[in-house]
């Protein structure tokens, strides 16, 4: 009978404390309660609250809303927690290669349209053996293989929203790709090896930006390859750091092969529109440096790791990159926002280091898992495999880590007082000691796409629980009874009020 009393606008208010299972069982109550536990704010928080990103064009049509985006999304998410490496997952075996296999990226957008069906993810991969392939991944067969070349190639990167593939080979030429078709689209030589390359897109405009082992930057328009700019960064320093902001403003480059060499911040928007003066950029105030990352939920902080002078102790220090714009001049700023010591103890030589959010670090050091805050606390350490780890993936919903014993162990995130942690959910084990020196490479597709051929292909989806009824009905009763105590403290006011 309270409830009864309480408006639309109240009852909306109250569900608002209320996370998913609860609304969904408020929702059988009564029409009312059905009506307020739908609202699309209520839903749309949710999604927002939980994933970094939402797309909620990436349902099929009828079914476009925030309500049914979140409980298709959360039932993907429970079953990539919950698979099972017997049952759920199989290895596939792409063989074709004749060398080895230098680079692998995935070709196929990360955007999976919820209920479309089966996925079709394609990988593109680039061999010492002198050609650049594309694989249906979950069939393991080959789609396309480009000719074979007597320059071995060294790298390939993909910009799956244009459907192109990009590899640079020992000589350092440069080459587009179709990614549907295999054909070759434009060439361009650097005229040194290329150390590193990466693709951004500045006004729905694609760019790529090569680093080479001279020490210079060229700046390129895809697919074409006409030359917007070229720079000498470094003097006689091969660039093996380059890496570009999640807010695309940023270019950061570096060597870890001159311990004298400060890493440089460029400012994009100089390297893609360049004028007579040269681009607006600046040196980091560290030297010496081993690796850095990004923190992919700040648009511009970056951590860097860089040991002293003695080279004994290793240091992770964090930026926060801004520019500074005058009348007359702009300035690239590194603002420290934080620095600290790694514990003494023995260090692999090869540390392997990613970000998580604003605040959070991975380090994959041998064959453990550390996590830290960037304030130096060491949230987490996982030694879950028994050689080394080659590879860390990140995203907003798990990690992946690869390791030469064969493996690959499969984390996903919570929040624990708002600090993030990790939940080892299970591992995967394939392939034969033969392997075991080129498992150095892990690619997912994405947060969005939920394919399981990231880690592994399903191989019955229909064999797992009903992912959204364990998911979303599993919970504790003490958010019922909360909300019933919140009912009960609405009718009160409302009775008192209109006495």
């Amino acid at each position: 009978m309270g409830s009864e009393l309480l408006t639309l606008d109240c009852l909306v208010h109250v569900f608002s404390y209320l996370e998913a299972p609860d609304l969904l069982r408020a929702a059988r109550v009564n029409q009312a309660w059905n009506e307020a536990a739908g609202t699309t704010s209520l839903w749309r928080r949710m999604c927002l609250d939980r994933w970094t990103f939402c797309n909620i064009s990436n349902l099929t049509p009828g079914m476009q809303t925030w309500k049914q985006y979140y409980l298709h999304r959360s039932k993907l998410e429970h079953e990539m927690a919950s698979g099972r490496p017997s049952a759920d997952y199989i290895c596939r075996s792409m063989r074709g290669h004749k060398g080895k296999i230098v680079g692998l990226a995935y070709l196929s957008d990360n955007e999976h349209v919820f209920g479309a069906g089966k996925l079709r993810s394609v990988v593109c991969t680039a061999s010492t053996d002198g050609t650049i392939r594309a694989w249906q991944v979950q069939e393991g067969t080959q789609i396309w293989s480009s000719p074979s070349q007597e320059v071995p190639f060294v790298k390939v990167i993909t910009v799956p929203q244009y459907k192109l593939a990009i590899s640079t080979d020992a000589f350092g030429t440069i080459k587009v790709w179709h990614g549907e078709t295999g054909e070759e689209l434009a060439a361009f030589s650097t005229s040194s090896s290329s150390s590193s390359l990466v693709t951004y897109s500045v006004n729905n405009k694609p760019f790529l930006t090569v680093a080479t082992a001279g020490g210079a930057i060229y700046t390129l328009e895809v697919p074409n390859l006409n030359q917007v700019s070229c720079i000498a960064a470094f003097q006689n320093s091969s660039i093996d750091l380059l890496l570009c902001s999640p807010d695309k403003q940023w270019l950061v480059a570096g060597s870890t092969e001159n311990a004298n060499t400060f890493p440089k911040m460029f400012y994009t928007d100089c390297l893609i529109n360049p004028v007579d003066e040269p681009p607006v950029s600046s040196s980091m105030p560290v030297n010496n440096c081993a690796v850095v990352c990004w923190l992919p939920k700040a648009p511009a902080r970056i951590a860097v790791m860089h040991q002293d002078r003695m080279a004994v102790q290793r240091n992770i220090t964090v930026f926060d990159l801004a520019v500074k714009k005058s009348k007359y001049k702009t300035e690239v700023l590194a603002q420290q926002i934080a620095s600290f010591t790694l514990p003494q103890s023995t260090w692999p030589t090869t540390i392997l280091m990613e970000g998580h959010g604003t605040e959070t670090i991975l380090l994959g050091c041998g064959s453990n898992l550390k996590l830290y805050s960037i304030f130096g606390t060491q949230l987490e350490a996982f030694q879950h495999h028994n050689n080394t780890i080659t590879s860390i993936w990140v995203d907003s919903f798990h990690v992946v880590t690869s390791s030469l014993d064969l493996s690959l162990r499969v984390y996903t995130w919570k929040k624990v007082n708002k600090i993030s942690s990790l939940i080892s959910r299970y591992y995967l084990l394939g392939g034969t000691h033969r392997w075991s020196r080129v498992m150095n490479s892990l690619h997912s597709q994405g947060v969005h796409s939920y394919s399981r051929t990231r880690v592994g292909l399903p191989t019955n989806p229909a064999t797992l629980p009903n992912a959204a009824g364990t998911h979303l009905y599993t919970r504790s009763h003490l958010t019922t009874f909360r909300l019933l105590l919140l009912l009960l403290g609405l009718f009160l006011f409302f009775f008192f009020k209109n006495m």
